[in-house]
């Protein structure tokens, strides 16, 4: 990932941090409830375990997701949005929302 400065655009910020579909799925799956690895998985059609291990590092990494760990057997890892990740909610609904009108044209 590129390195975000305060030279950059705020839309380029943006894209950086969300740019992908993966991204903006997940976050999709975190507005509603914590979740599971599995249950981001199942909840997100096409990805690949791979492909989510990494969207999750790296937003992790960005400060947009929570991973918590159980100390059991087996590991039980639970995925959240920290209050960033939540501050998304108006974009996703907002691209959702142009979406719905672009379909119905």
């Amino acid at each position: 990932m590129q390195q975000i400065t305060e030279n950059n655009c705020p839309v380029e910020v943006t894209l950086q941090l969300i740019g992908n579909k993966w991204k903006v799925l997940i976050i999709r799956e975190l507005l509603d409830a914590t979740r599971r690895f599995g249950e981001l998985s199942r909840g997100i059609n096409g990805i690949s375990q791979k492909m989510l291990t990494q969207q999750l590092r790296q937003m992790e990494r960005d400060n947009l997701i929570n991973r918590k760990v159980y100390a059991q057997v087996p590991p039980k890892v639970e995925y959240s949005l920290t209050r960033e990740g939540r501050s998304l909610e108006p974009v996703l609904e907002a691209m959702s929302q142009w979406g719905r009108q672009y379909l119905d044209s």
